[in-house]
């Protein structure tokens, strides 16, 4: 196991960037492609296309959420009892992981699909739209068990200290996409349908990549007697995973929230603010890196009661992340506006110019409170890694909140710029909340 890092002992700061610096890479070949994906869209297929996109992208991350909030809470007892150096009980968690996102996949589409009409009414999408965003939803939707699969299986081997594996897995899987968006858009005329499939079968890859290194580890091969229905363990796992999927679940439905009324404005109003939602990924990069690494340090450190060790590594993670926030904001302040009109087709100059300022001015609005946005990753993370996965949950539903209610008042009044405030009044709420959460949290950790 020669990729799995050991939190409990050495420099925090040291052990966190190691850690967070594959899956930085990692996550900039996913968002990669994501932004490779949506210019070839945009540029290959339309303004129209690109808005379509942009009226589905939160029910895309509702699911994705989902996924990622449960393998994320099932890895925090993995990560648990990789510290306290429990081999067979890492396994049996494993094993029932493992049988929960079976269940979670095929629940999870067949719902998605049956609901979908459900969802475009609600969402508002524009009729000249509909169509294109009901291909490519329901596309994602067939593929979402790869999604449950890649999650599954690089939250495993993340929780052990190996963040090197999904990094193989995301930069295959990105030139994988990148290939077959410019394929089957450009050669092959499949439009936004091909978009999907090409992002469905990278999805595939990056999970099978990540279940070979598993397969491949001995230490991590788990029995079929593992995977058997354990009511105790399955309980547990729920207990602290649906917290994290719920906090996601209703984050995802404030940002639909705002996307229906975003919906209800211009198709140039559209198209700029889902170019900055797409490259809300890449100013996150760093943000996620840096909270899975948090809370892997935590929940080691937590397994091994090692409290003094849990308050230096936090003490690194907002360091770390705040001068990596500094630097990105500062990049996007300059150089966002042509980094935005990558994704605009130029068809009609006006209608583009229009889009790009708005894109760019959305930009400018969460570059400024990027700082904001990464510590509540970091924050969260913690809590996370000591297994309060509640206060976290709480913290989307402070989220929700603000950004639902000002998105309202701003739909009432008509002053479309105003939307941009609700996304970062939320970070704002939410990290306030996760700091004083987790101040609170180690207080009683220290007690014990």
């Amino acid at each position: 196991m020669a990729r799995n890092l050991n939190m409990t002992q050495g420099s925090p700061m040291k052990l966190l960037v190691s850690f967070a610096l594959p899956l930085m890479f990692g996550n900039m070949f996913q968002q990669l492609y994501t932004v490779v994906d949506t210019a070839i869209v945009g540029q290959g297929v339309g303004m129209d296309a690109l808005a379509a996109l942009g009226t589905v992208d939160w029910l895309n991350w509702l699911f994705l959420g989902i996924a990622q909030g449960y393998t994320q809470g099932f890895s925090v007892r993995i990560s648990q009892k990789f510290g306290q150096g429990d081999r067979a009980g890492m396994l049996h968690i494993a094993g029932q992981s493992a049988f929960l996102c079976v269940l979670l996949a095929v629940i999870g589409t067949a719902v998605g699909l049956g609901l979908l009409p459900v969802f475009l009414l609600l969402l508002r999408v524009p009729p000249q739209l509909h169509g294109m965003a009901q291909l490519y939803v329901s596309i994602l939707l067939i593929g979402f068990p790869a999604v449950v699969f890649f999650n599954y299986c690089s939250c495993v081997l993340r929780a052990i200290g190996d963040s090197r594996t999904p990094l193989i897995a995301m930069a295959i899987a990105s030139v994988t996409n990148i290939v077959l968006d410019a394929v089957a858009v450009f050669v092959l005329d499949w439009g936004i349908a091909g978009a999907a499939c090409a992002t469905v079968i990278s999805q595939c890859l990056s999970g099978l990549i990540c279940a070979l290194r598993i397969f491949r580890t001995p230490q991590l091969r788990f029995s079929r007697q593992d995977m058997k229905p354990d009511r105790n363990t399955c309980r547990d796992l729920l207990a602290i995973g649906s917290p994290v999927a719920a906090k996601n679940v209703v984050i995802a439905l404030g940002g639909m929230t705002v996307q229906t009324i975003v919906n209800g404005f211009s198709l140039s109003f559209i198209a700029g603010f889902t170019a900055t939602n797409k490259l809300y990924g890449l100013l996150e990069i760093a943000a996620t890196s840096y909270g899975y690494a948090v809370t892997t340090f935590v929940g080691q450190n937590y397994g091994a009661m090692q409290p003094h060790r849990i308050k230096k590594g936090m003490r690194d993670g907002v360091i770390l992340s705040l001068v990596t926030a500094g630097i990105i904001a500062a990049i996007m302040l300059l150089f966002g506006r042509p980094i935005t009109m990558l994704f605009i087709s130029a068809e009609d100059p006006l209608q583009a110019a229009r889009a790009g300022d708005i894109a760019y001015w959305y930009l400018c609005a969460m570059s400024v409170s990027l700082p904001v946005l990464y510590l509540l990753y970091v924050y969260q993370a913690g809590l996370q890694g000591m297994g309060n996965t509640v206060t976290t949950m709480v913290s989307g539903i402070i989220e929700f909140c603000l950004r639902v209610s000002l998105s309202i008042v701003i739909g009432i009044t008509g002053f479309q710029y105003g939307i941009f405030g609700a996304e970062v009044s939320a970070w704002w709420g939410a990290a306030i909340f996760l700091m004083i959460g987790y101040h609170r949290s180690y207080r009683k950790l220290l007690q014990k």
